[in-house]
């Protein structure tokens, strides 16, 4: 198994001292986790995209490259690169720029992306998000492969013969699907043979595993063999402790503070108590042991092989959020990897293989 390390740069009062920190401090914050996270030895670190309130992640190219230059192992991803919103040949500009600059260590997380206000700003509707989701996506994925790329679109200008530089490092950028509520998103994972990521961060199990279940049986439909999926989930929450009550007693104030600011800003509450949210969301919060029953519950349901955790302290102080993934990455991650095989795929860069010697080619 693998593990990420995942922030939508949320920026906001920290849920427990109502201290907010400034628009640099937050981003050096994040530089920082990511910085940490390679320290520790994650496997992926990854930006969200969002172009609204409370979130200050409208360019994860910018923030990727900087993280890039910082690092030299940990492959960075988008959570999620909302190209219902985006111009996919820009798109691609970026990240085949970002792609040269780290390496290739580059993997997107695709979405339609949510919230109102970013829909408004980019003149997407309900009606129509899906469907430019969609073109965007087809006119990226070409553009990733072929040198010239002509194609009929409907939500921006036609391309004939057109020619994108640079050229791609990786040959092509793996594309992750990112899965939340619908049936579409899935749909087009399994249609192209991309691997899925379910956010699997708001509700009970049981939706996100209907999900995952209506992909697998999509995935077989196009005839792909069932050997080649790969799937990813998120976490609710993370804090590891040595024992349960420890983890509790120390996360509970992080959770009835999230609480209150969910009435507050009339956003649904799903989890009325802590020990429902401990129970029956995807939180990971606990010892050691229970976080590793928990994983392997959810993986029994899904069959996942990539995990992604919190990259922010979240209403914990520095010292418990260090000591949390500190306390994961020594005794929750390496029994998870042993007990649940990685991706049916090499991580790291993607490259095509030379004829002659079935290596990766040189570009």
């Amino acid at each position: 198994m693998k593990f990420l390390a995942i922030t939508l740069i949320v920026h906001r009062p920290d849920p427990v001292t109502g201290v907010r920190k400034s628009t640099h401090e937050r981003f050096r914050e994040v530089v920082g986790n990511a910085v940490l996270a390679e320290e520790l030895g994650f496997d992926g670190f990854g930006v969200g995209e969002r172009h609204e309130r409370p979130f200050i992640s409208s360019s994860p190219p910018v923030v990727l490259g900087h993280i890039a230059a910082l690092t030299r192992r940990i492959r960075l991803f988008t959570a999620v690169t909302t190209l219902s919103l985006l111009d996919p040949v820009r798109a691609y500009e970026d990240y085949a720029t970002l792609d040269h600059l780290s390496g290739g260590r580059l993997e997107l997380i695709i979405g339609k992306g949510n919230g109102t206000a970013q829909r408004e700003l980019f003149h997407v509707t309900p009606e129509d998000q899906w469907d430019r989701n969609a073109e965007s996506y087809e006119v990226f994925r070409r553009l990733w492969r072929q040198d010239k790329v002509t194609a009929r679109t409907r939500f921006r200008p036609e391309l004939t013969d057109a020619e994108v530089w640079p050229r791609p490092y990786q040959q092509p950028v793996r594309v992750w699907h990112g899965s939340a509520t619908s049936k579409q998103s899935v749909d087009l994972a399994a249609r192209y043979g991309d691997p899925l990521f379910s956010a699997n961060v708001t509700h009970p199990v049981e939706p996100y595993a209907e999900l995952i279940r209506h992909y697998r049986e999509r995935w077989e439909h196009y005839g792909h063999d069932p050997a080649d999926i790969a799937i990813g989930a998120g976490t609710a929450g993370l804090y590891v402790a040595r024992t349960s009550q420890q983890a509790r007693e120390t996360y509970r104030p992080v959770f009835e503070s999230n609480l209150a600011f969910q009435r507050a800003t009339g956003l649904p509450v799903v989890f009325e108590t802590l020990e429902d949210f401990v129970e029956r969301s995807s939180a990971l919060i606990g010892s050691p042991q229970e976080v590793v029953e928990k994983v392997h519950r959810y993986h029994e349901r899904f069959g996942h092989t990539v995990l992604h955790l919190h990259a922010d302290a979240d209403g914990l102080t520095d010292t418990e959020h260090r000591r949390s993934l500190d306390l994961f990455q020594s005794e929750v991650a390496p029994v998870l990897r042993h007990g649940i095989p990685d991706p049916p795929f090499a991580w790291g860069p993607v490259r095509p293989e030379s004829p002659v010697t079935g290596e990766p080619a040189r570009v």
